[in-house]
């Protein structure tokens, strides 16, 4: 798999979706979603939902965890991801040459 199979496959699942997610909750789950709802007043138990998406994804890139599911099932980091290279796209962008005309051309 490849950059371009993770940004076709993201594509679809962001337009698979939707605006609204509906999701069943098992015991402990409803009973932590109560403990917070409780506790943190949000507008919408959505809101929690969205916060827990959000620090989730976040551990995810922290720890490296996302990094190695993508280097497993595409063979691409979160970097390359948002960057919209790999890092052999942009090797091949460094090996041509330069000028060695005036090394030094930036200073003028």
């Amino acid at each position: 798999m490849s950059l371009e199979d993770l940004s076709e496959d993201v594509e679809s699942e962001y337009a698979d979706l939707g605006e609204e997610l509906t999701a069943s909750l098992d015991r402990e789950t409803r009973n932590e979603l109560a403990l917070l709802s409780a506790v943190l007043d949000p507008d919408a138990t959505g809101d929690l939902a969205q916060r827990g998406i959000h620090l989730l994804f976040q551990r995810l890139v922290e720890t490296g965890t996302l990094d190695f599911h993508l280097r497993s099932g595409y063979d691409i980091t979160y970097d390359e991801y948002l960057s919209g290279m790999t890092y052999e796209d942009v090797e091949d962008m460094n090996q041509y040459p330069q000028s060695q005309e005036n090394p030094r051309n930036y200073w003028q």
